[in-house]
């Protein structure tokens, strides 16, 4: 028998050992699923307070509640660990540990680097490593493949490699691991067999493609479609205040159009892992092919304004009520990147409260899902929204949380400016939307 049937056998069966490295928000669901699924999985991460959590079967993860990992380490079908030396157990490893940019907007391989020499240490015969984290094209293949080979195995023949993109929407409540369809590309046909294979035992849907560079292209088309189109509108709203005119009501009723339009909304800026920063490991890639990726770059920028835009009409609406902005009182309503998570990664209520600072206001914030929060030297902690309001000289809706009741938020504010038209239809001297 040869390793890739062997292999196959252990995953139809569901006796093959999982192991997946990064336990963050793509690690830990992926994780769930497959023990769900019935597999024994172990969580690989270097933080220890992650590993005790788990262990003790409490989640730190907002979409994975304590409900449904304490089950898992009560049957024996997941643990955590930071002893590495446990991945020459594994049969399947998914790598799933963060690809930040660095200042110069060039990829931070590291992460990955330094996993993959953990499994090249450890790596047999017959096991299936798949790259989940995003990434430019060509990074499995030129980068984790050459480090495995080192082993002297065969890729195909002897271990197998693919890349799978990460489709997590943190806080969908709709789409989550389990039904969000699963983009598969291996190395080689074999390799993208098994790959298919393992995620089709706990997802719905897997989408099996010819190679793994179509598979991490696919991820950056994905979120540099939705940077441009987000860049576009932010710019139509930028223009529609210019000219009077309600950038919502226009895009609503553009809406209504049954073909060749899809709404997109403007916002404060872009925020979380993923939009803000992979289309530019696209550009980053492309500028070494020769070609300069001009949309990519171009709505980078405009998206890059907003939060300059957002602090402009905050200085606007504070000058109408004849308030400067300097020693102003400012509350922001909602620090996380998107509704109803905890997440603050790339948020732009950052930038918004690093411009509002530089510009002397005094701030204040309130978020039900980000008790505390530390930028810029201040050391806040989240206020109860009504009292927040009514302290304020002017209330900035950043993130529009269900939690937040727009109206009561609306008659406790002196001033109030809406980037996320959470007060659609409303009308008020002391409203000011984006």
């Amino acid at each position: 028998m040869t390793h890739k049937e062997a292999l196959l056998e252990k995953i139809l069966s569901k006796k093959a050992a999982a192991g997946i490295v990064g336990l963050g928000y793509v690690g830990l669901p992926l994780a769930v699923e497959f023990g769900r699924a019935g597999f024994s999985v172990v969580g690989f991460d270097v933080i220890e307070a992650k590993i005790s959590h788990l262990n003790q079967g409490k989640s730190y993860i907002q979409d994975v509640p304590d409900t449904v990992i304490a089950p898992l380490v009560e049957k024996g079908l997941f643990k955590a660990t930071n002893d590495f030396s446990k991945l020459a157990e594994m049969d399947t490893i998914n790598i799933c540990v963060p690809t930040p940019l660095r200042k110069t907007k060039d990829p931070d391989m590291s992460f990955i680097v330094s996993s993959t020499e953990e499994i090249a240490k450890y790596l047999r015969p017959g096991t299936l490593v798949i790259l989940e984290s995003t990434t430019y094209p060509g990074t499995t293949d030129e980068l984790v493949l050459p480090m495995l080979e080192k082993s002297g195995l065969k890729v195909g023949e002897d271990f197998f490699v693919c890349f799978s993109p990460e489709r997590v929407d943190p806080g969908n409540a709709k789409y989550q691991t389990r039904n969000i369809p699963k983009v598969v590309g291996g190395i080689t046909p074999a390799c993208t067999e098994l790959g298919a294979a393992f995620y089709a035992q706990s997802l719905d849907t897997v989408v099996p493609v010819t190679s793994t560079s179509v598979a991490e292209m696919v991820k950056l088309l994905e979120n540099t479609f939705r940077m441009i189109n987000i860049g576009l509108v932010n710019e139509m709203a930028m223009m529609c205040d210019r000219m009077g005119i309600n950038v919502w009501e226009v895009i609503d009723a553009a809406a209504t159009k049954p073909f060749g339009f899809m709404p997109f909304y403007p916002g404060p800026g872009l925020g979380g892992h993923c939009i803000p920063v992979d289309p530019f490991y696209l550009a980053w890639k492309t500028r070494q092919q020769g070609i300069e990726a001009r949309f990519i770059e171009l709505a980078g920028y405009i998206n890059g304004q907003m939060p300059h835009f957002v602090v402009d009409k905050v200085q606007h609406a504070l000058n109408e009520n004849r308030k400067p902005l300097r020693d102003s009182k400012i509350h922001i309503l909602g620090v996380a990147y998107k509704k109803n998570i905890e997440d603050v990664r790339e948020s732009p209520a950052l930038d918004i409260i690093h411009l509002l600072k530089q510009r002397g206001a005094q701030l204040s914030y309130s978020d039900p899902y980000v008790p505390h929060l530390k930028i810029d030297g201040l050391d806040m902690h989240s206020e109860d929204v009504i009292v927040g309001c009514v302290r304020a000289d002017c209330v900035v809706l950043v993130t529009d949380h269900t939690a937040f009741d727009a109206d009561a938020i609306l008659a406790a504010s002196p001033v109030l400016v809406d980037t996320r038209n959470a007060l659609k239809g409303k009308k008020s001297h002391k409203l000011f939307r984006l």
